[in-house]
């Protein structure tokens, strides 16, 4: 059973600042994400990397500390780094806008939302992030606050292998591109760009983004993302260089990563609903400890939400790690020839799958080709397989895809799930015959969610802005939650942990209607008990009966760009006769979806059937006051199927 509750903020290896890119990494800090993987080699066996402590004299004759300015990022207590002026954080469904900009203002910190999502960028003060996390952590209408870390890519020491592509048939790729090869599929690639005039990825590239810069120019700054995209997509069967998994597989190369490799949490999770908004339906970070970060959990599962799916590495220290567990993301570890775990591969409660990691023949960012170790290699050749599975069978759910993909893979180590293999080691072959054995909808769900409003409490006396906790389960997973108040759906959460804010100040004095809906992944419905509150807010002034001063209104969600699948669409307003005195509307290409009264009103536009076409929509806002003044906002956005 699936409880949604509320999820502690959780940090690991804060991050740099962007803005000085050519630093060098601590590299006592990460011993075991050090060196990118050498290239031929003439040793005649394929064996793991050396222990991690060799590792870690390797890597200290190349990396010396005196390579790092003290000052080139802010540091924790615990050694830990972060990045300086700029905090993350996500506020409950249903925070006014105006709110969230006063939450801050006392920090000076300025909010930047992240595309379609409800996560959000804050600009702070330099030196001044730890002491706003620390005040923000449990403030009641923020889900969470964290500091926007830099992590390392996982990549391993150098070690013998041999320079061949071992890893496609033990998966049994051949014998899965018999029925597919990824054609329709785009992966995303999360990293530090990639070489889009490779000869054999030249012809696959679509249109990525840089958000390191802020613009279009995703070339590959390290080399890391080019090995990456080549393991997850090289193009196969063109008698030049190596095949990848998918190799009619698109790639859209998104660059999250400054120089020296290292990702920002902040750009990964911009990296993420880009490449959810834009129609990818795999994406690929090859960083370390991301299921730790809460932003990134939700970017994965907003990505999720719109059908795809996103496979991480599970690092490469040898030991047991303690980052989160999630199911928002497939953290993968690292096997070698002989299906033993690598010697360098982390192990822990979060490792979901493994893949081969070893010795992997890859394109490299000069136009040629290498071999690499780590589970940097090992998450793309996942995300490769997933991409396999999702072309053979288009129909079929992300969540089935993931459930077959899981159940097929080949059981190592103890029986079952483990902390090592996760549930197996990949197989491509058996995945894909699953899938085009598999019926498009297996046995129906019809099992409704069960929600509860834990707070406010019946008979309680409220005004302001107002916390609601929730409890929610389901036998499957809850997609979706919308706060009801008397007739006006206030707000919509399609993230867990689901909470939410109301701003009182939208009803009259007196006595108010809360309930709840759950809405799960089959769209089953269920509606909460019903709490009835006190209202008393101070009396808003009184405007005169000549009041010609129109309310203001915008629409917060979506902003004007790519959509897909469900969408909240989100509305607030405000005027000088006060909140309760609005009467809201949103109309989708001039007809009416939503209605209801007070300073904000949400509602879910499905942009899946057939009826909603892809290309141009536009999305109005109407907020109307007592004395009849009259506000609009519009905003267009292109819907992708």
């Amino acid at each position: 059973m699936i409880i949604n509750k509320s999820i502690t903020p959780i940090h690991h290896n804060p991050s740099t600042h962007p803005s000085n890119p050519s630093i060098r990494a601590r590299m006592n800090h990460f011993f075991c994400y050090t060196i990118l993987a050498g290239f031929v080699s003439l040793a005649p066996t394929l064996s793991s990397a050396a222990p991690p402590e060799h590792a870690n004299e390797r890597a200290q004759a190349v990396f010396s500390e005196d390579t790092l300015p003290e000052n080139a990022r802010s540091k924790r207590m615990d050694g830990e780094e972060f990045a300086r002026g700029r905090i993350l954080i996500m506020p409950r469904a249903g925070l006014p806008a105006q709110a969230l900009a006063n939450i801050l203002k006392e920090h000076d910190g300025k909010p930047r939302k992240i595309g379609q999502s409800d996560l959000y960028i804050v600009d702070l003060p330099e030196y001044t992030e730890e002491g706003v996390i620390a005040r923000l952590a449990h403030h009641p209408h923020l889900k969470f606050a964290e500091l926007d870390r830099a992590v390392p890519p996982s990549l391993a020491p150098n070690d013998p292998y041999y320079p061949n592509g071992w890893h496609l048939p033990k998966i049994g790729s051949p014998v899965a591109w018999d029925s597919s090869q990824g054609t329709g599929i785009t992966i995303a690639i999360l990293d530090s760009g990639v070489d889009g005039s490779h000869p054999d990825l030249a012809a696959k590239m679509v249109p990525g983004w840089n958000f390191y810069n802020n613009n279009s120019n995703t070339a590959d700054v390290r080399g890391h993302g080019t090995k990456v995209a080549g393991a997850a997509a090289a193009i196969t069967n063109n008698g030049t260089g190596v095949a990848g998994i998918a190799g009619q597989a698109k790639i859209m190369p998104i660059r999250v990563a400054d120089a020296d490799g290292y990702g920002y949490d902040s750009m990964i999770i911009q990296g993420l609903t880009y490449a959810a908004d834009k129609g990818a339906r795999v994406a690929n970070a090859s960083y370390l400890g991301l299921s730790s970060s809460s932003a990134v959990q939700n970017a994965a599962l907003y990505m999720k939400n719109k059908g795809g799916l996103v496979t991480v590495s599970g690092g490469n220290s040898g030991r047991l790690e303690s980052f989160a567990a999630t199911t928002t993301m497939i953290p993968v570890a690292a096997t070698d020839a002989y299906d033993n775990r690598t010697s360098w591969s982390s192990y822990g409660n979060y490792i979901v799958l493994a893949a081969p990691g070893a010795g992997i023949w890859t394109t490299t960012s000069d136009g040629g080709y290498g071999s690499v170790n780590g589970t940097s290699f090992s998450s793309p050749i996942t995300a490769g397989v997933i991409a396999l599975m999702m072309a053979a069978n288009p129909k079929m759910k992300n969540t089935d895809i993931e459930k077959i993909l899981f159940s097929t893979a080949k059981d190592l180590g103890t029986l079952g799930k483990d902390p090592y293999f996760g549930y197996g080691r990949v197989d491509a072959a058996a995945a894909v015959k699953a899938v085009k054995a598999a019926t498009t909808s297996t046995t129906a769900d019809t099992e409704a969610p069960k929600v509860s409003i834990l707070g406010p409490l019946t008979g309680e006396a409220v005004s302001g802005l107002v916390p609601v906790d929730i409890e929610v389960t389901d036998n499957i997973g809850v997609v979706r939650t919308e706060l009801w108040v008397n007739s006006t759906s206030v707000a919509v959460d399609t993230s867990v942990p689901f909470a939410f804010t109301w701003d009182s100040k939208g009803v009259p004095n007196g006595t108010a209607n809360l309930t709840v809906r759950a809405i799960d992944a089959s769209g089953n419905a269920a509606a909460s008990n019903t709490v009835n509150v006190n209202v008393s807010n101070q009396t808003s002034t009184v405007v005169s009966a000549s009041d010609t001063s129109p309310p203001t209104v915008k629409i917060i969600n979506p902003v004007s760009g790519s959509i897909k699948g469900n969408i909240t669409i989100t509305v607030n307003a405000a005027d000088n006769s006060g909140a309760a005195n609005i009467a809201l509307a949103i109309y989708i290409d001039g007809i009416l979806s939503a209605t209801g009264s007070g300073s904000t009103l949400s509602t879910n536009w499905n942009t899946r059937p057939k009826s909603v076409v892809a290309g141009k929509h536009t999305i109005k806002a109407m907020a109307k006051d007592k004395a009849g003044n009259i506000s609009y906002a519009t905003v267009d956005v292109t819907v992708i199927k």
